[in-house]
């Protein structure tokens, strides 16, 4: 909990805003979490809150095909947004991670641009600060056939914990600044005059999802239903595995209204049941769908949308544990689903889900349990679907010697290992591999020498192997 200031330092948060040219709306949202902050307001959700959401309050994606034809006349009228701020600094990138190759030669950015030309849909990116100017210098070498539109999420100060005062990093004043979540991507629509841009042409609805998950693409179904009921909201949800304690759930307000918890909103004495899947059995995909209009009205009503806060207590510099301590104001946008009367979820396959967060998800993008269509939709191998056989491959490679994208590459430059018929990868250890390796079933591997294992050209694993 973050301690109470003896007094509000706004002042200097806004003097300090206002000097970096932020918009007086972005001043004001920041000023109303602050507020929070100061009063010792945490961002938590407690169970005693909310009530899990029973299956049947949950459409499902498969019962979505009569809307198609709805969704294709629609198709004039949406746009799809792509959340472009991330650098993969967990990877050991310095830049965008929409630049780094994901599949078949290709990065995220190239497959998308594809996607959106082959479906014929408005493109537009949210990019961060720090992903802003190396996009476009991407985008001038890709030369699309049609430009995305490109709007900048905002930033916020961070907080001192200690006395709630503004950050200060003199070496480096730029990680004074963090980006405030993608819940920022409403406001920064708005403030960039993007939205009503859009909505003077025509555009009337919007699918927005992460640039790192490409199985989220333009469905005729999910736009069909969406347009056809007219909802203000809807999310695309999944059913949650053990592999997906960690995810944002979907639960009902008391108020009625549908919500999103995410971990970090989760009291830690409450952790147990945040974490059952039996209870809560939703995460959401960050696949959202919105309507505009709805959107530009809850503006014009409330002039700055209050997402639940998510606080974050980090370093200034993150790669310096020794830094000061600072709370980083965050939001997400999920969450506006709480906003939104009438605001609904569907039930989508996994196959809408392929996140790259680790070097584990990248190896198993790469790999062949996935392929690239023609029409560059990303889809599951085929040859993984006789039953039995787990959807997708679970991989845990060592953060020592697999954590860092150089790392992983050096150790498969000759080759990605066959994984489609791969239940489970666990490499413990320094292990580098040859071209033609096939692993089949569950299979761990350990090197326990002091040099690096080579994995020969050509050999079959199908069982547990130690160096």
């Amino acid at each position: 909990m973050p301690k109470l200031a003896a007094e509000s330092h706004l002042p200097a948060f806004v003097a300090k805003m206002k000097n970096e040219g932020l918009q007086p709306l972005v001043i004001d949202t920041f000023a109303y979490y602050y507020n929070q902050v100061l009063s010792g307001e945490t961002g938590l959700l407690y169970d005693r809150e909310i009530h899990p959401v029973d299956l049947q309050e949950v459409e499902d994606f498969d019962r979505l095909e009569k809307y198609a034809t709805t969704g294709r006349r629609a198709l004039q009228h949406c746009v799809r947004i792509v959340l472009n701020g991330g650098l993969g600094t967990t990877m050991g990138l310095t830049g965008p991670k929409s630049l780094i190759e994901a599949k078949n030669g290709k990065n995220f950015l190239e497959i998308i641009l594809l996607q959106a030309d082959h479906n014929g849909v408005q493109l537009a990116l949210m990019n961060s600060f720090n992903t802003h100017a190396a996009t476009c210098e991407a985008l001038a070498q890709i030369n699309p056939p049609r430009a995305p539109l490109q709007f900048i999420q905002h930033k916020f100060p961070k907080i001192q914990q200690t006395d709630l005062q503004p950050a200060t990093w003199p070496d480096h004043p730029q990680l004074e600044w963090n980006p405030p979540g993608h819940g920022d991507v409403y406001t920064a629509l708005y403030t960039s005059g993007m939205l009503a841009s859009l909505l003077r042409e025509g555009i009337r609805y919007a699918f927005i999802h992460n640039l790192d998950n490409l199985g989220a693409q333009m469905d005729s179904g999910l736009l069909g239903y969406f347009a056809e009921h007219q909802f203000p909201f809807m999310m695309e949800v999944a059913e949650k595995t053990p592999a997906d304690i960690k995810g944002g759930h979907l639960a009902r307000h008391h108020n009625g209204r549908l919500i999103l918890r995410e971990a970090a909103q989760c009291p830690k004495d409450e952790i147990h049941a945040f974490q059952d899947i039996t209870r809560y059995r939703f995460f959401n995909t960050n696949n959202i769908w919105i309507n505009l209009e709805a959107l530009t009205a809850l503006f014009e009503k409330e002039h700055t949308l209050h997402l639940p806060m998510i606080l974050n207590p980090k370093t200034v510099d993150p790669r310096n544990e020794n830094s000061p301590a600072v709370y980083q104001v965050e939001t997400a946008m999920g969450a506006a689903i709480s906003l939104f009367d009438g605001a609904t979820a569907v039930q989508v396959p996994r196959s809408r889900f392929f996140p790259v967060k680790s070097c584990n998800d990248l190896l198993a993008l790469r790999s062949d349990c996935y392929i690239l269509k023609e029409n560059y939709q990303l889809r599951l191998n085929p040859e993984r679907s006789p039953a039995g056989k787990p959807e997708t491959v679970k991989i845990k490679l060592d953060p020592k010697f697999y954590g860092k994208i150089d790392l992983l590459e050096q150790r498969y430059k000759k080759g990605l290992p066959s994984l489609v018929d791969c239940e489970s990868l666990s490499i413990v250890g320094d292990v580098y591999f040859e071209s033609g390796v096939i692993i089949q079933g569950g299979v761990s591997i350990k090197n326990t020498q002091n040099t690096a294992a080579v994995i020969k050209a050509g050999t079959l694993i199908n069982q547990d192997l130690t160096f």
